[in-house]
């Protein structure tokens, strides 16, 4: 219920801070830009330092472990949407990513599948919406979720509570293994991050487009058409061959 008011509540401050001669795709840039900054401050103070230690006191083989652990709990989620989506070839190929890595990858600690040639197809619920034609809708960046648009907005509570980690019981386990997660995920971009700090680019300007290039490849499975042949809706992607 929490996650759920925390978009709404965006969605609605959003709608009143639109600027005139905005950028179509960023109209409320304004109010981003200062989620933006929360944002930064949050995890250089809180978030970011945890996973420097996080980093600094695992060795390699147990983060990597850790990342297939939870990558491997994710590919179920993925499972679903590419049902959703009417994807079978991507469908049965995740399915025996979960089935060859939980039972030979022991809980998919090792990701056997993707050594045998058997990659992700990943998937969300945001993709989804897009295949069954719902606008992207403008740029929007959440408090602690970071970078969005309006449709993956709404997406936001189904992809958080399909995730199978909130199914755990007890409750400290289930909260223990998602800050493990979340953790496990801010130290695999680190590097990136200092690469990005170095920079003289403007990192919201940055962050926005890359994210909004990432959305536009994963909607079309990677295989975007040219921009000014795309039609505006419904978003439409052909499944990979």
């Amino acid at each position: 219920m929490g996650l759920c008011l925390l978009v709404c509540a965006g969605l609605l401050l959003a709608g009143c801070a639109t600027a005139p001669g905005a950028n179509p795709r960023d109209p409320w840039e304004p109010m981003n830009r200062g989620v933006f900054e929360f944002n930064e401050t949050f995890d250089e103070v809180a978030f970011k330092p945890v996973a420097v230690a996080y980093k600094a006191v695992t060795p390699r083989l147990v983060r990597a472990g850790v990342t297939n652990f939870f990558n491997n709990l994710g590919d179920g989620w993925s499972l679903f949407n590419n049902i959703l989506q009417g994807k079978l070839r991507a469908s049965v190929e995740t399915y025996f990513r979960i089935t060859v890595n939980t039972i030979l990858g022991i809980g998919g600690v090792f990701d056997i599948a993707s050594e045998i040639g058997v990659e992700p197809r990943t998937e969300d619920f945001g993709q989804t919406l897009g295949l069954w034609g719902l606008p992207t809708g403008p740029y929007l960046v959440l408090p602690f979720f970071g970078p969005s648009n309006v449709r993956d907005a709404l997406a936001t509570p189904a992809d958080t509570f399909g995730y199978p980690v909130t199914l755990v019981k007890p409750v400290a386990l289930r909260n223990s293994l998602a800050a493990l997660n979340a953790v496990d995920k801010r130290a695999n971009y680190l590097r990136a991050g200092e690469m990005l700090d170095e920079s003289a680019l403007d990192k919201y300007v940055f962050s926005r487009d890359v994210f909004l290039q990432k959305r536009r490849n994963d909607i079309y499975d990677g295989s975007p058409p040219p921009e000014d042949e795309e039609p505006q809706e419904p978003d439409k992607p052909a499944e990979k061959p």
